[in-house]
């Protein structure tokens, strides 16, 4: 049995009762990250920006197309597929007039633009700022794990965390909030240690990445952007759904929660070659 490490237990405790007698804020408003007038795939559809998310990419272009913005794709990276419409050229049999109509869809490959090297991109420096500035991303880069951002919307997922077969591959963010990034990393640390094995938005891993993420921010010393209500409001939406208890739901998964941020913790302070600051702080 892995150790919790840093107290995350007695945090976890801590927040389930915040839970259960009320006293959590308000759900924080998400800022959606938006695209620079300056990335290519922004006019492109929901489902190929989507596409292009999962596969932990913050942009994508074919291969000329960033031959043509003085980047080039690196030797030995794999192209994925999105969506393109086939057209054809018709004639109205009432108007003489011909239109074009799409009447299916092929898939054509792009490359993302963190496969490519070469002339940074207009626009593209506060989004890296905002990347280079999340607490634990060293951790997410020990393990392998790409981390990008893409257009965020209203009513869709905020977040994604991909794999690639049994390995972790991506991270990537639709908003700027640490909620979110605190949620993504504990499923790739519940991943890491083999426990994440339900398929889709299941309720019990749902749970695991919301309690663990706001577990996370708050050992952090960060409680607002922990947001403790909006993480309650999800929780009880995943519950509700499955006839659970939310409260019961948390307690469920409260070991397993600890152990994935353990290892998050854990793995920072390896990663910085010193105890954690903030975990010496609580023992």
């Amino acid at each position: 049995m892995m150790k919790f490490y840093g107290k995350a237990e007695e945090t976890g405790q801590m927040i389930l009762r915040a839970f259960q007698s009320g006293s959590v804020p308000s759900a924080l408003a998400p800022l959606f990250i938006q695209s620079s007038q300056e990335r290519y795939c922004a006019c492109w559809s929901w489902l190929n920006q989507l596409l292009v998310a999962l596969h932990g990419y913050s942009d994508a272009r074919t291969y000329k197309g960033w031959q043509d913005v003085q980047r080039q794709v690196r030797k030995g990276e794999k192209a994925f597929n999105i969506f393109e419409p086939v057209r054809v050229t018709v004639q109205d049999e009432t108007t003489n007039e011909e239109r074009v109509i799409v009447i299916g869809y092929k898939t054509g490959p792009r490359f993302g633009l963190e496969q490519t090297d070469g002339e940074p991109l207009p626009g593209t420096e506060q989004i890296q700022q905002f990347i280079d500035s999340l607490p634990l991303l060293a951790v997410a880069q020990a393990w392998g794990i790409r981390v990008s951002t893409y257009s965020g919307k209203e009513g869709k997922a905020h977040g994604y965390f991909r794999t690639r077969g049994n390995e972790a591959e991506a991270i990537a963010l639709g908003v700027e909030n640490l909620s979110t990034w605190a949620h993504e990393l504990v499923h790739a640390a519940d991943h890491r240690l083999g426990n994440l094995t339900e398929k889709g938005q299941h309720w019990r891993s749902e749970t695991v990445a919301e309690l663990g993420g706001c577990i996370l921010l708050h050992m952090l010393g960060r409680p607002t952007e922990a947001d403790s209500g909006g993480a309650w409001n999800y929780i009880q939406h995943y519950a509700q759904a499955n006839d659970l208890d939310p409260l019961n739901a948390c307690v469920e998964v409260l070991n397993r929660t600890c152990q994935a941020v353990s290892l998050i913790m854990q793995t920072d302070g390896e990663t910085s070659g010193t105890v954690n600051e903030t975990v010496s702080n609580l023992v």
